[in-house]
């Protein structure tokens, strides 16, 4: 089974509506974490280490996770979904795009 890993900046809004959508698969186990010290969920090297497939949301979250994170990435496969910091939690448009953006990478 696949873990999952999507990661934005504050683990309030993309990530946790991406795990939310995602963690209706049977066939893939997900969580998500933010790359900020003050994230809900902040993103730790056990994290990293855990998953198989990262998905961040923008280029600067994979920028910081592969400076401070470079010991744990081993093995993950990091993508970068290129999605910015203007939606809701669990806006339809931002469902619409994870969907999109996502899904080809988990077939």
């Amino acid at each position: 089974m696949k873990k999952i890993l999507f990661v934005c900046s504050q683990n309030r809004l993309r990530s946790p509506t991406a795990e939310q959508v995602f963690s209706r698969r049977r066939d893939i186990e997900v969580t998500s974490a933010g790359t900020n010290h003050d994230a809900d969920t902040p993103l730790t090297h056990e994290l990293v280490a855990w998953a198989d497939i990262i998905f961040v949301m923008e280029k600067a979250h994979r920028a910081k996770m592969q400076t401070k994170f470079r010991t744990s990435l081993g093995k993950a496969r990091v993508i970068c979904l290129d999605i910015p910091d203007n939606y809701r939690f669990m806006d339809p448009a931002l469902v619409r795009l994870l969907e999109t953006r996502v899904s080809r990478y988990l077939t």
